[in-house]
């Protein structure tokens, strides 16, 4: 990969020595920053759900994402109504 690759971002520039010296753990920093970081994610606890790869069709899959959020919980609906 060639240097030219490199996107610079000027809101965001790479970290100096001083920056990472003033730096402190999450758990330090203030209250109202690590609010800003949800904990919650993934699945609940005590899920039966596992997460898989699976290829399928460009315009299948296509079809099922226009239909909007939930478009997963639909392909495993009609999975299992399938009774495979």
């Amino acid at each position: 990969m060639s240097d030219t690759s490199i996107i610079f971002d000027d809101e965001n520039p790479e970290w100096t020595d001083e920056d990472f010296a003033r730096a402190v753990p999450f758990d330090q920093a203030p209250a109202h920053i690590r609010a800003a970081f949800s904990k919650a994610g993934g699945r609940p606890r005590g899920s039966n759900k596992e997460q898989v790869a699976l290829r399928i069709d460009k315009d299948v899959l296509a079809r099922f994402r226009a239909t909007g959020p939930g478009w997963q919980t639909r392909i495993n609906a009609i999975l299992r109504a399938a009774k495979l």
